[in-house]
């Protein structure tokens, strides 16, 4: 699709660069300029509700809060409710309760502006390969209540934004903006393509090991995730390499051969939870995770387009 059209907002947001595309205008007469300018603001303010960094944010106080049950506004619940669903879809893989885990492997504080490690040092240093495999689960732990618009978990259990809040976010906006021909929103890599038109947009995937883009995909609705161990990595004081992706089971960051995940799937919250899942179950399970189709790059330099799932026949009632 022509995208010289649209209106175009880029911006610096969750730890990286955000934008959003808006073309046409919208079924309620909204301009796309106007729109694309809505948008901007509310993925700003879900960063800022949503930032482990910052201490005012909703979530830290949530995290701070001694108490077993809090109050919280309907975008908190949302996100809780997020973290038990990428649990679930996951099988436990994605847990964004391994806050105190991250926090102990290095990344304590925003590495915003920082260069990750290149691929190859990280691939160099990987040591034995190993699926990661579920923690205890503590994500099992929070209940939601949006009646009575509040969060349940043990005091003490804090959670973690990353990806989830990404994907979460991409999906939200993109449902400002359905009612126009066409729409993108990029989460630091976490998107929501959609609009009236069905339009294809062409998506390229940029290979971790510098080779340029190593897969293109058109996509006209839906979630496109990309997962990876360079973006956020560095050098541990051991001397080692450390990434921001963990085996729940241990603690630890995850090294299982992958490097790299795309992943689609109808939003992009599921799509971030299935390009996580895929990366941190390993190569031999990537085709199984990426059933709506994606891309995996691993560590010896190799990458591949991962097609669709044919989708089951419905079955006809007679």
């Amino acid at each position: 699709m022509n995208t010289a059209s649209e209106a175009v907002r880029s911006f610096a947001c969750f730890g990286s660069g955000a934008a959003v595309y808006v073309g046409g205008t919208a079924r309620d007469g909204r301009p796309a300029s106007l729109s694309a300018r809505i948008a901007q603001r509310r993925l700003l303010a879900v960063h800022a509700r949503l930032s482990r960094f910052r201490p005012e944010s909703e979530l830290s106080r949530l995290n701070a809060d001694p108490r077993t049950t809090v109050p919280a506004s309907a975008l908190l619940r949302r996100f809780a409710q997020a973290v038990v669903e990428a649990g679930r879809l996951s099988g436990g893989l994605v847990d964004a309760t391994l806050l105190d885990a991250i926090e102990a492997a290095g990344y304590a504080s925003s590495r915003e502006g920082e260069v990750g490690l290149a691929a190859t040092a990280i691939a160099a240093s990987r040591g034995p390969r190993r699926a990661a495999r579920p923690g205890p689960g503590a994500w099992r732990l929070i209940e939601v209540d949006d009646e009575a618009k509040t969060i349940s978990r043990p005091p003490g259990l804090r959670l973690d934004s990353g990806g989830i809040a990404k994907g979460l976010a991409a999906d939200l906006v993109g449902a400002l903006l359905e009612g126009h021909p066409t729409y993108a929103v990029d989460c630091a890599g976490d998107m929501r393509v959609g609009g009236t038109s069905d339009a294809a947009r062409e998506i390229g995937i940029d290979d971790p090991f510098g080779r340029g883009v190593v897969a293109r995909f058109e996509v006209s609705a839906g979630g496109v995730a990309t997962s990876g161990i360079t973006r956020h990595s560095w050098s541990a004081p051991d001397g080692g390499r450390a990434h921001h992706l963990l085996d729940p089971s241990t603690g630890l960051p995850a090294y299982t051969g992958v490097v790299q995940v795309t992943a689609l799937a109808p939003t992009a919250l599921e799509a971030e939870a299935l390009a996580k899942t895929a990366l941190l179950r390993g190569p031999d399970d990537v085709d199984e995770m990426l059933l709506h189709g994606g891309a995996v790059v691993l560590d010896d330099r190799s990458f591949r387009v991962v097609p669709a799932r044919p989708r089951e026949p419905e079955a006809v009632a007679h």
